[in-house]
């Protein structure tokens, strides 16, 4: 339930504070005092709707799925969004996006307009109907979650098998080109680090004479080395330095020749033509290393290749025992479900009779299978498909559905938002509809807008909206509420007789 909500600065209200207690909340006011502004702010205040707010807040008492929002549960959670130069949201003052809140928010809060069709699809109708059975038949349950699961499975492995059979259509090729692909890179059999090396002796083998030229030359260094011996031994320096110098040097010139004697068998254009080889996978992969990861890949899909013939075998043998026992499960729930059908249509009519509707038509239609089995629920009123149905017959009959959900429901229902669900009905019409709603309450929180006196006088909460040089919005007391239900019924000039009706009203609603 929404505990709290606080608006500044929005149209025509500059603030707004307001408790809320769970079941119905009715708000009430003369045209233009701002009801509808007031109903998409507290929409938007959990994510549901946009206003151009300085602040919009509501504390409400749903649990975050922590894990899935990386928000933590505080209790109560507080919802807002506050604009400055843009719009921020936050959750316990943790920033987040419209999105997230608007995903969490839709879980347990709904505005119930005439585009929402979702209380009539067939999915939700078929949910209504294993709940009605669930109350009497826990093992029903068992059997829908179980079919769902293996349903799940089966889409899994019907989609591996359709790769598997577009793979069979162009398995030749495929195969061709990965050993292609496996061949062309085996014939270099290249190794990490090769080219480095390739390239460092390419260096060496075009500077293969002037190294040797050079050293040659600088061996006459070597001619001298007994002449600065004796000359440091003339002036009593200690000789170590220059030997060991000299040495070092000797050692140099004599590893280099080595390895350019090492040389004269390498073949250069043999180096060039490896470079390039190597230097062609490189420009095509990437990298020598990225090369053998490619080849590694390809010979585990040819690999794959050589057995998807028995990976199909297994893979239709799995499917045709999970159909077997899909058939054998969607057969069970269907046979509840047409047991439940006539039950739950008397119910459901029971209520649309006391919403001065006319009866509706349910009945089961066998369909492809899908995660609830091979059912699908086609409701209607009598005469009229869903489609051609007055805004005021669309409401009362979603009305029906959710009131008839309440009978089998454990736990909260979470929020219901209305906008004049009552609007263009009689009075009998206007009081079957507030009887409905005070119903439902029991399990849902619900904020309604109203300009019926019936169904004013049912809300658990009155919230009058009002407008001077601004909107205002207050919670009345009974007094309050009794002459605000007078002003309903005969406007603004109010009567002894209208605040007698009102009065009388007020009280008999007090016994329902």
């Amino acid at each position: 339930m929404i505990e709290r909500f606080y608006l500044k600065e929005f149209l025509s209200f500059k603030e707004a504070e307001l408790e809320f207690k769970p079941g119905l909340i009715v708000f009430t006011g003369p045209s233009g005092s701002g009801k509808s502004i007031l109903m998409r702010s507290l929409l938007a205040s959990v994510g549901l709707d946009s206003v151009d707010a300085s602040v919009c807040e509501s504390s409400v008492v749903w649990k975050i799925d922590e894990e899935l929002y990386g928000i933590d549960n505080e209790f109560p959670n507080i919802f807002r969004h506050v604009k400055k130069e843009k719009t921020s949201y936050f959750i316990n003052n943790q920033r987040t996006s419209k999105s997230s809140m608007e995903a969490i928010s839709s879980g347990h809060c709904r505005h119930l307009s005439l585009k929402d069709y979702s209380d009539f699809d067939s999915a939700a109708l078929l949910n209504l109907l294993d709940e009605r059975i669930g109350l009497v038949q826990s093992e029903h349950l068992v059997s829908v979650e179980e079919h769902k699961a293996q349903f799940a499975e089966y889409k899994i492995l019907a989609s591996e098998l359709k790769t598997i059979e577009e793979q069979e259509k162009k398995l030749t090729e495929l195969k061709e080109f990965a050993a292609y692909e496996i061949a062309k890179i085996d014939a270099i059999k290249p190794i990490i680090g090769e080219d480095e090396e390739l390239n460092h002796i390419k260096k060496q083998l075009s500077k293969k004479e002037k190294i040797t030229e050079a050293i040659k030359s600088a061996e006459a260094i070597f001619a001298y080395e007994n002449q600065v011996n004796n000359a440091l031994s003339l002036l009593d320096v200690e000789s170590g330095f220059f030997d060991d110098a000299m040495n070092e040097l000797r050692s140099i010139f004599e590893n280099s020749l080595e390895k350019l004697e090492m040389l004269e068998d390498i073949s250069v254009e043999d180096i060039l033509n490896r470079i390039e080889s190597l230097s062609e996978l490189k420009r095509r992969y990437g990298g020598i290393a990225e090369a053998l990861v490619y080849r590694d890949k390809k010979v585990k899909e040819l690999e794959g290749y050589e057995g998807i013939e028995h990976s199909k075998t297994q893979l239709l043998k799995h499917i045709e025992q999970l159909q077997t026992q899909l058939t054998t499960l969607s057969s069970k729930l269907s046979l509840a479900r047409n047991n439940e059908l006539s039950i739950t249509l008397d119910k459901l009519n029971t209520y649309l009779s006391m919403l001065y509707l006319r009866p509706a038509t349910l009945h089961l239609e066998t369909i492809t299978h899908h995660s609830l089995g091979t059912d699908r629920v086609v409701l209607g009123l009598e005469g009229t498909k869903l489609d051609k149905l007055s805004s005021g017959e669309f409401n009362r009959l979603r009305l029906a559905l959710l009131a008839l959900r309440v009978e089998s429901m454990e736990g909260d229902g979470g929020v219901l938002m209305l906008d004049e669900i009552d609007a263009n009905l009689s009075g009998e019409e206007s009081m079957s509809v507030a009887k409905v709603l005070r119903h439902l309450s029991s399990r849902y929180q619900i904020f309604v807008i109203s300009h019926q006196p019936q169904l004013t006088s049912m809300g658990h909460q009155h919230f009058l909206i009002y407008k001077d040089d601004e909107s205002r919005v207050r919670e009345l007391n009974d007094a309050q509420r009794i002459e605000e239900i007078a002003r309903i019924i005969s406007g603004d000039s109010v009567s002894d007789e209208a605040r007698g009706f009102a009065r009388d009203l007020f009280e008999r609603t007090r016994c329902v």
